[in-house]
């Protein structure tokens, strides 16, 4: 393969293709907006994805149909040549979208319901609730309409006038964003940019060096160029490689960009005499990937909702949150629980490897060099025998990191246990299932004497560490206490219903 002629990066800005050179490839989509295109509506808070303050919309035509998707990210975290291909709508996109001198009503509605205080948190509120005001033509219930602002904070407001005004939005005679202009320029664009992209520019950790950014099109550029550049930084939704730029100032080498591949994105359900396999590429957004667990396994909806917020759940992946191997990533405790593999490629060749067998230590994982993740293939439970169930502690609801996050499987024979598979993070260097835990339940009884046994096992199973989010005291209770519940919750007698043990979705 031949490395394809550097070029800009292109895409769609205020009604028209912007050509970016010149700049360092790990330059943030919020740098460029400020700095360099002057449109400061977009604030910077926290430089890591967490308080939406940066909150722009991304949208994306589809190379079949052209149809348009248009998501929210956090512009701090995602690297100015992610855009390639792509069309930028910010805060201004918005106010103009109302016509001159109008505001948008998602806008009034702010204004109308003191819904800004210091107004620093605004624009990103703004984007949030214009996305969700294009997405539905009714307001959400206000339950819905949380979750869909749950990646913005505010810190002096207060959330109860932004969820009016959210409602209230609606009240306005209805005004949607013409999108016909960004498709044509979306066509016109993808039309003159076809092949992969190779961007070069200042390496901004390491002054006089020059650093590039590779975004194949299809899998098999991606497998020959990981198998000729074995050691580039893989690059997905840059929700955690974009702080180690943000906020550690590391130099990240040559990039290869995962977003561009097609192949990798796919989404599908295989089902055969076996039963029902959900295969999740690497390329999938989380947003999309969660939401198709949940959908075949409705036990997953909270852990869904609670993962990150929405602008991460966009941009980030759960090929991604996989091969980071982070020892509190809620993907992978859960999906231990329901015994899927990983896909690994290196040039032609494929392996599965059971996701048990994928952490070594700690951030350590079997991809040998030239090798990456291409997928991940997860059995669907669904058999009257078994019982699975997802939970996640951490000290705030809504896009907080686990203190502990557990995804617990049974299967019985009558009220015997003749399988197990409990899947844990936060409790160890990786997440790992409880093996001694597992082998206490196989051939007991379901009942009170098992868990106990059980709950004794854990104790064995994990020397959880103390930090900021947990001590190792704590995490060994609530693990135990996660235990009980999966049994209150399963057992063959009088087992409890959701609202007898969580008020949350009862009251949602």
């Amino acid at each position: 393969m031949t490395d394809p002629t550097p070029r800009p990066i292109r895409f769609v800005h205020q009604g028209q293709i912007r050509e970016v050179s010149g700049l360092p490839p790990t330059t943030t989509v919020l740098q460029w907006l400020r700095e360099h295109a002057h449109c400061t509506g977009t604030k910077e808070g926290c430089a890591e994805g967490d308080c939406g303050a940066c909150t722009v919309v991304v949208a994306e035509a589809d190379p079949v149909s052209g149809e348009l998707t248009r998501r929210t990210v956090n512009s701090c975290i995602q690297f100015l040549p992610t855009l390639d291909g792509k069309a930028l709508l910010t805060v201004e996109d918005v106010t103009r979208s109302a016509g001159p001198g109008q505001l948008h009503p998602c806008q009034e509605a702010l204004v109308a319901c003191h819904g800004s205080q210091c107004g620093f948190c605004t624009p990103g509120f703004v984007m949030s609730l214009w996305h969700s005001y294009e997405a539905h033509e009714t307001p959400l219930p206000r339950p819905a309409l949380a979750d869909a602002l749950s990646g913005n904070l505010c810190r002096c407001t207060g959330y109860r006038p932004i969820l009016d005004a959210g409602e209230q939005m609606y009240a306005a005679p209805r005004t949607t964003m013409d999108l016909a202009p960004i498709q044509s320029l979306l066509h016109q664009l993808n039309q003159t940019d076809a092949a992969s992209l190779l961007y070069e520019g200042p390496n901004a950790a390491q002054a006089g060096k020059t650093q590039r950014f590779h975004a194949p099109r299809t899998l098999a550029e991606l497998a020959t160029l990981r198998a000729a550049l074995p050691h580039a930084r893989l690059l997905a939704g840059s929700t955690d490689v974009g702080l180690w730029v943000t906020k550690q100032f590391r130099d990240l080498g040559e990039l290869i960009y995962l977003g561009r591949v097609a192949e990798l994105r796919h989404l599908g359900r295989h089902v055969d005499a076996g039963g029902t396999t959900l295969e999740i590429g690497a390329g999938v957004a989380l947003e999309d990937a969660w939401s198709a667990l949940s959908e075949a396994i409705p036990a997953l909806r909270e852990v869904w909702l609670r993962f990150a917020s929405p602008p991460v759940r966009h941009a980030g992946t759960m090929g991604g949150n996989v091969a980071n191997g982070s020892p509190i990533g809620d993907s992978a405790p859960i999906l231990l629980a329901l015994n899927a593999t990983v896909i690994l490629r290196q040039g032609d060749s494929q392996r599965e490897l059971p996701l048990s067998d994928f952490y070594l230590d700690y951030m350590k994982n079997a991809i040998q060099a030239g090798e990456f993740l291409q997928g991940i293939r997860v059995p669907v439970p669904g058999a009257a025998d078994e019982r699975f169930r997802a939970y996640k502690v951490s000290k705030r609801r809504d896009s907080d990191i686990s203190a502990v996050c557990a995804g617990l499987w049974v299967k019985l024979d009558g009220d015997t246990v003749t399988e197990a598979r409990l899947g844990w993070g936060g409790m160890a260097a990786t997440a790992r299932r409880a093996r001694a835990t597992e082998a206490a339940l196989v051939g007991q009884p379901w009942n009170e004497t098992t868990l106990r046994r059980a709950q004794a096992a854990l104790a064995t199973d994990f020397t959880p560490m103390t930090d900021l989010r947990a001590s190792d005291r704590y995490r060994q209770r609530v693990a135990a206490n996660l235990l009980e519940r999966f049994w209150l919750e399963t057992r063959p007698d009088a087992p409890l219903a959701a609202d007898q043990i969580q008020v949350w979705p009862a009251t949602r």
